[in-house]
């Protein structure tokens, strides 16, 4: 049977004592569990600027953060309306590395394609010398089929 405050009149006082003991020390529990969260910082931005997109296609953007972050670019329409028409872009970034240099990278993107530039990047090896003079010897001296090619 239960009374009109929702209590079993068959059950002791100290089952409901119990239960509300336990609940209490759940909220209790989970409040703490939230309040130890780590608050995830918020990173200023230092400046920021935008120019565009204009009616002729060029536009120009930077920014700077608090973090060390540093970015901008520029671009514009080569060609308009032609053909060959192609969005040519340039632009820099640089951040702060986990161990703490600076990386930096500049990049040039058109009809090429995107082309980056920076220290940190992998360079392609040069060709060892007997290799390069066994290419020019095969460049100068072309095998009969090669010539049937051209």
């Amino acid at each position: 049977m239960t009374s009109a405050a929702g209590l079993d009149k068959h059950l002791p006082i100290s089952d409901y004592c119990c239960s509300m003991y336990t609940s209490l020390v759940a909220v209790i529990a989970l409040a703490s569990c939230v309040a130890a969260a780590p608050a995830e910082e918020v990173i200023p931005i230092v400046s920021q600027s935008q120019e565009g997109p204009n009616p002729d296609g060029s536009y120009k953007w930077s920014y700077e953060s608090g973090n060390g972050i540093k970015a901008q670019e520029e671009g514009h329409l080569e060609n308009a309306g032609q053909e060959n028409e192609a969005m040519n872009a340039q632009g820099s970034f640089s951040y702060p590395s986990d161990d703490g240099q600076q990386i930096s990278l500049t990049y040039v993107a058109n009809e090429e394609g995107f082309q980056p530039q920076g220290a940190h990047l992998p360079t392609t090896p040069e060709i060892p010398p007997l290799i390069q003079k066994a290419l020019e010897w095969i460049a100068a001296h072309p095998s009969k089929e090669d010539q049937n090619q051209v």
